[in-house]
């Protein structure tokens, strides 16, 4: 079978006619970013042949918003050297066309027709789904469904089983086949599918598991009853005891307790009003004896401040006898500065004439090099002025100028989307015939691209009007003319006639300015501040030069030549060390004086503080109450410490008192001894009433006779238990039995799928060499057997990843078209955005098998990814290219 032509029209996003023509017999490759209609070509063919005409599912053909379209779909294809074309149209005026050479069929007859060709069948009411598409499922992957074949091949086996030329069906109907149905009826009496009992043995098993339970249940009951006879006596035992009622001796030992408690509470209390007097004591005593340690430190201070006293007169007389020496050495540093000074005031007096001189020669100078800037600034002022009246002459805008370049570059582009959107009329004339377009006469051959609406007037015929492009020709007509109208008054402004003046006009005032730029800059760097400027520093230069020659002739004579021994030397920083270090001698000369007089102030100050001080101490310690106080504060001090002695003594008493009896051990007897009290009693009356339930409880057991049911019921799971052997041993063999057959029915079974293996072989060669796909009696890829590094593996098809699960889906899929191919049935091959999941090695292995089955089917490539195809030696179809088309 081979795809000639394809048209869609109001189909999705092809509102207009889409035609694909031309088909090559095997590859063909279909190229287009997403959403450029790959997949509605998909679903167009997918509509063709698998909706029914008559259908109002098919509502998603239509494009979006569109409620009135009619979507359409023509094929034409060649099977047998026969030309087939199918015409189908839905929701609108609904047909179905089919011609088969001179032969035509419509409706339901046509669509029939096609379903026995490809080998798929028409629901009976509603839309068609995958379990309906037969062969074509099978062999048109849709996207992200390359993986995915259990389903198909389910849909698609019985005419694949009929392409083997000997079907399953035949062997399931031979006598072996009517053995192992037998067998598989017998053995699921007794067994399900996967191995679980079933029916009668099931049952029994059931029965035995009971008698089982019950079992154990009856020697739990009775080994109960033995439990609860041993309690009961070792019940009446602990009674018997429990009636001379132990509890009363423990409460009794706990009252006694308790009062001994009582007794030591009063022993504490009388040790803490001790303890309060014995810290009384203690305070008192602390407190007098810091008042005898005062006493006692008055008198040391009164030492202390008589040899203060002597000190202080020593230290005066020193300092008196110290001050005549002190001030004849602040005389001699006196004078010695004042010499410094005239020596330093007549050096820098020959140094400043020294400078005067310098820069009366500095500004003389400074004055030639003014004169020479000035002229040469002048002539650069005058120059710039007569490049700036040239630059005025010049309007530029730069602003204007970039809108102009902008508005230009849009108008370009507004031309060229006119061409691309223009109505492209083209026509082929007979000779002498002639149509009138407008103000113009058409003839012969030729073309032209309509902007604006035309009349077209056909002699004999009528008036065509064409209006091209609808509302965007139009729009953009519109802005063209805005865009021209914006240039014209910006050229205006700028004084150009077009844009190629106006960037001349800018170049000129450029070049202008850069000159007048270089000019200021060099004026800049002769005169910063400005001309006027540069004439007030000269100006000024010639003043200074002026006060520096006055300032000259006013100094003193030069004193080089004097004979005064105190000026001496005339070196203005050797007169400047001689006097610093003739002021830091008279600064430590002072300052040791200052220090002099200030101590011998404070000595002054300090013998008649100390004197004050040890007068005032010797009148308090000679004061007849102090002597008073001293008695009495020794006398108090031996009575409290007989009265700490003896609270010390009875304190000890105490605590050994408490100690020995161990109170803590007495209120943990008391609560013992009551506790244990508590539980003794309510031991006694838990006994009583477990004796009482255990009686009941005997009672009833003893009425049951259970070691009669049990050996009743020991009888009866005997016989289960024979009779659940038996079955066992029946379903394990007819499981056996079941196995045998069906290995001997697998080996024929694969006798019948030699075909379909081979193909499978062929293919996966060319993809993993040595390697083969194992089919199971479904037709469905099981296993995948290739070499590996420790030999053959053996992988599930399942259990490989999603892009080698792609590649073994598609492998399949080619060789049941060989298989169909052979069988002379019809093959066509579509692939939407297959194998995108490959890595580029693998995808270099799909290629070949690809090229490889084009040699025997057509196959129809549709991806995203053009650039992954370029190698595969395919016809490319840009979507693009045919919508434009």
């Amino acid at each position: 079978m081979k795809l000639l032509r394809l048209r869609v029209e109001q189909l999705r996003q092809f509102r207009d006619p889409v035609e694909v023509s031309g088909l090559e017999p095997g590859l063909n490759l279909f190229s287009g970013p997403n959403e450029s209609g790959k997949s509605t070509l998909v679903r167009a063919i997918r509509a063709a042949f698998f909706e029914r005409f008559k259908s109002s599912g098919a509502e998603d053909l239509q494009p979006w918003g569109d409620t009135s379209a009619a979507p359409s779909v023509e094929l034409e294809f060649e099977w047998q050297g026969e030309r087939w074309k199918l015409s189908k149209r839905f929701l609108k005026q609904k047909r179905c066309d089919l011609e088969v050479g001179a032969r035509r069929f419509n409706g339901d007859e046509a669509e029939e027709k096609l379903a026995e060709l490809l080998g798929y069948q028409f629901p009976g009411k509603g839309a068609s789904k995958a379990q309906h598409w037969g062969v074509p499922g099978l062999l048109w992957i849709e996207q992200g469904e390359g993986q995915e074949l259990r389903g198909p091949v389910a849909h698609a086996g019985n005419y694949l089983k009929s392409a083997l030329g000997e079907g399953l069906g035949d062997i399931a109907s031979s006598a072996g086949d009517a053995l192992i149905v037998r067998v598989e009826a017998e053995r699921a009496k007794l067994l399900t599918s996967t191995g679980r009992p079933t029916g009668e043995y099931a049952e029994i098993l059931r029965q035995h598991e009971d008698a089982r339970t019950r079992l154990e249940a009856l020697d739990r009951d009775i080994a109960a009853y033995r439990q609860q006879v041993d309690r009961l006596a070792e019940l009446r035992r602990l009674r018997a005891e429990d009636a001379g009622r132990p509890w009363e001796a423990c409460r009794r030992q706990a009252a006694e307790a308790e009062a001994r408690l009582a007794e030591v509470a009063g022993w504490r209390q009388d040790r803490e009003r001790q303890a309060q007097a014995l810290e009384h004591c203690a305070t008192s005593l602390r407190h007098a004896r810091e008042q005898q340690a005062m006493h006692g430190r008055q008198q040391q201070e009164l030492e202390q401040r008589a040899e203060e006293l002597r000190q202080a007169g020593q230290r005066l007389a020193e300092l008196r006898a110290d001050q005549p020496r002190i001030d004849g050495q602040v005389a001699r540093a006196g004078e010695a500065y004042r010499k410094a000074e005239a020596r330093l005031s007549a050096a820098r007096g020959q140094a400043k004439r020294a400078v005067l001189a310098g820069d009366l020669d500095r500004l003389a100078s400074e004055q030639a090099r003014l004169v020479a800037d000035l002229e040469q600034a002048r002539t650069l002022q005058a120059d710039v002025q007569a490049l700036r009246e040239r630059r005025l002459g010049i309007r530029l805008d730069e602003d204007a100028l970039k809108q102009l370049r902008s508005l230009d570059r849009t108008l370009a582009e507004l031309d060229a989307v006119r061409q691309s959107a223009a109505t492209r009329l083209a026509y082929d004339l007979l000779p002498r015939q002639r149509i009138r377009a407008g103000d113009e006469t058409l003839s012969g051959r030729g073309e032209r691209l309509l902007l604006e609406s035309i009349e077209l007037d056909v002699p004999g015929i009528g008036r065509l009007h064409i209006r091209p492009g609808g509302e965007d020709v139009a729009d953009l007509a519109r802005r063209r003319q805005a865009s021209l109208g914006r240039i014209e008054a910006l050229l205006a402004g700028l004084g150009a006639a077009d844009l190629r003046q106006a960037e001349d006009l800018a170049e000129q005032a450029r070049t202008l300015q850069r000159e007048i730029d270089l000019h200021e800059s060099r004026l800049g760097g002769l005169a910063p501040q400005g001309v006027d400027a540069l004439a007030n520093r000269l100006a000024l230069a010639e003043q200074k030069r002026q006060a520096v020659s006055d300032a000259l002739a006013a100094l003193p004579p030069d004193p080089a030549g004097t004979q005064d021994p105190d000026i001496g030397i005339l070196d203005e920083a050797a007169a400047e060390r001689d006097l610093e270090s003739a002021r830091e001698s008279l600064q430590a000369v002072e300052r040791r004086a200052a220090r002099q007089a200030q101590a011998l102030v404070l000595a002054e100050q300090a013998g008649r503080t100390a004197r004050a001080e040890w007068q005032r101490l010797q009148d308090a310690i000679q004061a007849p109450d102090r002597q008073r106080q001293a008695q009495e504060l020794a006398a108090r001090l031996l009575d409290l410490q007989a009265r700490e002695t003896a609270l010390r003594h009875t304190l000890d008493a105490l605590d050994r008192r408490i100690a020995e009896a161990r109170p803590d051990l007495l209120r943990q007897d008391a609560q013992r001894f009551a506790r244990a009290a508590i539980q003794m009693e309510q031991a006694a009356n838990e006994r009583r009433e477990e004796a009482i339930r255990v009686q009941s409880g005997l009672e009833a057991l003893g009425a049951h006779g259970l070691e009669e049911q049990r050996a009743d019921l020991a009888r009866e799971a005997e016989f289960i238990g024979r009779r659940r052997d038996e079955l066992k041993r029946r379903a394990e063999a007819l499981d056996l039995l079941l196995d045998l057959l069906r290995a001997g029915r697998q080996a024929l079974t694969r006798r019948i799928q030699a075909p379909l293996q081979r193909h499978l072989n062929h293919y996966l060669q060319l993809l993993f060499p040595q390697a083969r796909l194992d089919v199971d009696e479904d037709l469905l890829p099981e296993r995948l057997v290739r070499p590996g590094a420790g030999g053959q593996s053996h992988e599930d098809v399942d259990a490989l990843s999603f892009g080698a699960r792609e590649q073994m889906g598609l492998i399949s899929r080619l060789a049941y078209a060989d298989l169909l191919r052979e069988a002379g049935r019809p093959t066509l091959i579509i692939l939407d955005d297959a194998l995108v999941h490959s890595d580029q090695a693998r995808l270099v292995g799909m290629k070949r098998v690809l090229f490889d089955a084009a040699q025997r089917h057509q196959i129809l490539l549709f991806t995203c990814h053009p650039d992954r195809w370029r190698d595969l030696g395919a016809r490319v179809l840009e979507m693009g290219a045919l919508r434009a088309a």
